[in-house]
């Protein structure tokens, strides 16, 4: 599995899954009252565990196909603001995915907004940094989300893990 594709379905994957759990989101009780729960008191809301997850895909691409992107620096003020913003991202990373990566072994300088600074290629950067970083948001965003009483489990995470099911044989 090339870098690209590691990152791209990675992307395609869990801002499906995002939208997944908006969607139940939406019909729960506390409605966009959601987007402003978080996990602790210093931590970042569901708002914003959505705004990143959608300028994540963009920000990478920015270092893996030169794509000038601008972060959005807003978070969706409802539920049905945050899926618009997915189904966007979604259609972006289906343009991009068809843009020439840079090569695996590309040196990339990751710095960070507290000033600290990596030099990786871009494969490690793919998946050490921009991967697991996208799956911490992901997994966050679903933690909120269970931890007010969505009725969500594994199976809402990693529901495109289903396309893979293979039916036990039986007799």
């Amino acid at each position: 599995m090339t870098h690209k594709d590691l990152i791209v379905n990675a992307h395609r994957n869990m801002l499906r899954t995002l939208d997944g759990l908006l969607s139940k989101a939406a019909a729960h009780e506390k409605g966009d009252a959601l987007l402003g729960a978080k996990l602790a008191d210093d931590m970042l809301p569901l708002s914003t565990q959505v705004r990143f997850l959608c300028n994540m895909p963009g920000e990478a691409m920015a270092r893996l196909i030169g794509l000038n992107f601008t972060s959005v620096e807003e978070d969706p003020a409802t539920i049905a603001d945050a899926r618009a913003m997915i189904e966007g991202r979604l259609a972006d990373i289906e343009q991009w995915s068809a843009q020439e990566f840079i090569a695996e072994d590309k040196a990339i300088e990751l710095v960070i907004p507290n000033g600290m600074a990596f030099d990786l290629t871009a494969g490690e950067y793919v998946r050490d940094w921009a991967v697991p970083q996208f799956y911490f948001h992901a997994t966050t965003a679903y933690a909120i989300l269970r931890s007010e009483g969505l009725d969500i489990g594994k199976a809402d995470f990693v529901g495109y893990m289903f396309r893979y099911l293979r039916q036990p044989a039986t007799g």
